[in-house]
């Protein structure tokens, strides 16, 4: 048996059943401590141990590189390539702080995934109506002192390329007055790369960049900020 069979068989009758029995636990966690702390502080706490316990079962090592975080209580949008479902767990791993994904609105009808981004403060978009509340929710997330997650190439890179950045979430950025923080992510397109169901054992490095503040940047600015962004994630992203 060959070492592909091995992760595949270990993915199927290991890992799947495992990651299963974490979302319902700490789902279940997120959910009731939701109704005492409406902060969403406790539900991500529950979010980076279910990170945690998905990382340490899968065999999967992350480090972080680069410059330092920006300051606990600063709000600042996070922005990340993204090649590997296992991109999730891993930031919420690297990044010790209160966090919040943007993410399409349908995943809020996932059982026990979607309830806790619905109760925790995630910003959920329809993509029909992407900007339908989309500032207020902003608002209110940079007030909780949580920052924000993106992938802005919007889906899985097939290739490990990164591919060109959406300028919404930089519209956003700039609107709200938040620094954006650039994030690279490589090695997870080898734990588990998009179109395969297999998890390979593997090493991730988290690079930190330098935060670059969008005050006193204006609205046309977002596609060249996304631009920049884009390029300096690139820079250490091999592929």
């Amino acid at each position: 048996m060959n070492w592909q069979s091995v992760h595949w068989w270990r993915t199927i009758f290991v890992l799947i059943p495992a990651i299963a029995v974490y979302t319902i636990v700490f789902g279940t966690a997120s959910i009731a401590g939701g109704l005492f702390d409406r902060s969403g502080r406790f539900s991500h706490r529950c979010a980076q141990q279910w990170a945690r316990w998905i990382l340490a079962t899968s065999l999967v090592r992350v480090e972080r590189r680069g410059v330092p975080l920006p300051p606990v209580d600063d709000t600042c949008v996070f922005v990340a390539n993204h090649s590997s479902i296992y991109d999730i767990p891993i930031l919420f791993t690297a990044l010790p702080r209160q966090l919040r994904l943007m993410a399409k609105a349908a995943l809020g009808y996932v059982p026990f995934i979607g309830w806790h981004l619905l109760r925790s403060g995630h910003v959920l978009v329809n993509r029909k109506r992407p900007g339908a509340g989309i500032f207020k929710r902003m608002q209110r997330m940079a007030r909780s002192g949580a920052s924000l997650v993106v992938f802005p190439e919007a889906s899985r890179t097939p290739d490990g390329a990164v591919k060109k950045f959406k300028g919404g979430v930089f519209l956003l950025a700039i609107e709200n007055g938040l620094p954006v923080v650039p994030i690279s992510v490589s090695g997870s397109r080898t734990v588990m790369p998009k179109g395969r169901l297999s998890v390979r054992p593997a090493t991730v490095v988290v690079t930190v960049h330098e935060p670059i503040p969008t005050r006193g940047l204006a609205r046309d600015d977002a596609r060249a900020l996304a631009e920049r962004v884009r390029d300096i994630v690139a820079t250490a992203v091999p592929h």
